[in-house]
């Protein structure tokens, strides 16, 4: 496992806080397997658990986006 970078800042009524730096790796996806998602997960299950996760903005019935409104649009 790779080593995470650990960054001291200033925050608001403290002094520093350790705040977790870059944890990605540089560069642009490239090749076949780019934006190749549904070969990369097992079964259909699974498929269905990404695609309610990644869409839950748009589709949840428990919060409504970013705004968490009481009371749907």
């Amino acid at each position: 496992m790779e080593e995470y970078k650990i960054e001291e800042k200033s925050a608001p009524n403290r002094d520093k806080v350790e705040v977790l730096g870059k944890t990605y790796d540089k560069g642009k996806p490239e090749g076949e397997e780019m934006g190749r998602w549904r070969q990369k997960l097992g079964s259909r299950a699974e498929k269905l658990k990404y695609l309610s996760t990644a869409e839950r903005y748009w589709y949840g019935k428990d919060w409504f986006g970013s705004e968490k409104r009481k009371n749907p649009a």
